[in-house]
C-alpha cells in the first residue's frame, strides 16, 4: 500500500502521444486504490482545476494545464460474474486499453474485438466512448465507477446515466466532475461479429478466414490500423483528430450529387447521416501537408502529426484552419475528437 506521489512543476512531454511540451503546476500519481483514497481526502486538491491523465492519447495540450494532472496506476481486472451465455468483468482505469481487449477474447467473450489496438487507458473509454469499425464500447458498459467531485462521494453510474453519444458521455461533458475509477463490462460468449465495415471483410479474406471467430476480426482491425495509422512510438499523434460529422439527410443527399464519392455512413440518430471526416480533408488537399513540425499524416487525412518539436498551440492552429476550410467548401463543421487543454476550440 503506497501514498500518492506528489511532483511540482512536472514535465508532460512523455505524457501525451503528441509529444508536445507542457508543464503540470502538479502531479499526483497514485498507485493504487488505497492511495487513491487517501488523496480524495485531501479537500484543497480537489477544489483545483483538475486533468485525468492515462496515456494522454486523446489529447491535446494547446497550453500548460491549470491546475492538478492527476495519474491514475490502478490497474486490476477481475471477472465478477460469470455463467454460460457471458460475463461481468471489470477493469480498473490504469488497465491498458489493448491488454483488456485482449483479456476478454482470452476468456471467450466478445464485443470488443473492433475495437483492438485503440490506444489509451480504460478510464478513458467511457469518457470518449471509444469508436472504431462500426462498435463503440458504450454497447458493453454496464456500470462506471467514478468519483464525483460535486458531491464528493464514489458513486455507480449505470449504462443509461453515462448519456453516451458518438464520442461522447456525461464524463465528456462534465470533465471537471469526474474521476473514472473503474469500468465494468458485460460481454457476451457470442454476439453478431460487425465484419462489414471499413475493409474488415476484405483483410479477412487476405488472411484466408472464411469462417471467423472475434479472435479474427480483432486481428484483421490490428493489421488495418497498423497500416493505416501512424504510429505515436515512431511520430506523434492522437489518433483520428476530428469525428466524423453528422448531418440531415437533405443535406447529405445534396453533398452526394456534387461529390458521388463521398462515404455517407447510417448515424444512430433518427433522420442523420454520418459523412467521412477523412474523405473530405483530403478532397481539400491537406493529407500530407507540413507546416514546419506541425502536419497532417500522408497516411490519413485524419491524423495530425508533431514531425518533432511542433507545439501544442501550432497543432491547434493548424487543425483550426482545416476545420475551416472544410466549412468553407461543403458547408459542414468539424468538431475535434480529443479534449483540447489550455485553449478552446
Amino acid at each position: 500500500m503506497a501514498s500518492p506521489r506528489l511532483l511540482e512543476n512536472a514535465p508532460l512531454l512523455t505524457r501525451n502521444t503528441f509529444r508536445v511540451a507542457a508543464t503540470a503546476p502538479l502531479l499526483a500519481e497514485v498507485p493504487d486504490r488505497a492511495a487513491l483514497d487517501e488523496l480524495l481526502r485531501f479537500e484543497t486538491l480537489l477544489r483545483m482545476p483538475l486533468l485525468v491523465l492515462g496515456q494522454g492519447s486523446n489529447l491535446l495540450l494547446a497550453g500548460d494545464p491549470p491546475g492538478l494532472v492527476l495519474h491514475l496506476d490502478l490497474r486490476g481486472i477481475a471477472v465478477v460474474r460469470e455463467d454460460a451465455d457471458g460475463a461481468l468483468v471489470r477493469a480498473e482505469a490504469g488497465v491498458v486499453w489493448n491488454e483488456f481487449v485482449h483479456y476478454t477474447l482470452g476468456r471467450r467473450l466478445e464485443g470488443l474485438e473492433n475495437l483492438a489496438l485503440i490506444p489509451g487507458h480504460v478510464g478513458a473509454a467511457p469518457i470518449q466512448n471509444i469508436g472504431a469499425y462500426g462498435a463503440e464500447v458504450g454497447q458493453f458498459i454496464e456500470t462506471v465507477e467514478a468519483f464525483d467531485r460535486a458531491s464528493g462521494r464514489v458513486v455507480r453510474l449505470d449504462n443509461a446515466a453515462c448519456g453516451f453519444a458518438y464520442r461522447d458521455s456525461v464524463f465528456k461533458r462534465q470533465p471537471e466532475r469526474w474521476i473514472v475509477i473503474a469500468v465494468e463490462f458485460r460481454l457476451p460468449r457470442q454476439h453478431e461479429l460487425q465484419t462489414a465495415y471499413a475493409g474488415i471483410a476484405e483483410e479477412l479474406a487476405a488472411m484466408g478466414v472464411t469462417s471467423p471467430r472475434a479472435a479474427h476480426v480483432a486481428e484483421a482491425v490490428i493489421r488495418l490500423r497498423t497500416r493505416k495509422l501512424p504510429d505515436p512510438a515512431l511520430i506523434g499523434n492522437a489518433g483520428s483528430f476530428f469525428k466524423n460529422p453528422q448531418v440531415d439527410a437533405t443535406t447529405a443527399q445534396d453533398l452526394l450529387a456534387h461529390n458521388p464519392r463521398l462515404p455517407v455512413y447510417s448515424a444512430s440518430t433518427p433522420g442523420q447521416r454520418k459523412l467521412s471526416a477523412g474523405w473530405l480533408i483530403d478532397a481539400c488537399g491537406w493529407k500530407g501537408f507540413r507546416e514546419g513540425d506541425a502536419g497532417i499524416s500522408d497516411r490519413h487525412a485524419l491524423v495530425l502529426v508533431n514531425h518533432g518539436q511542433a507545439s501544442g498551440a501550432q497543432l491547434l492552429d493548424l487543425a483550426r484552419r482545416v476545420a475551416a476550410s472544410i466549412r468553407d467548401r461543403f458547408g459542414v463543421t468539424l468538431e475535434p475528437e480529443p479534449r483540447i487543454v489550455g485553449a478552446s476550440w
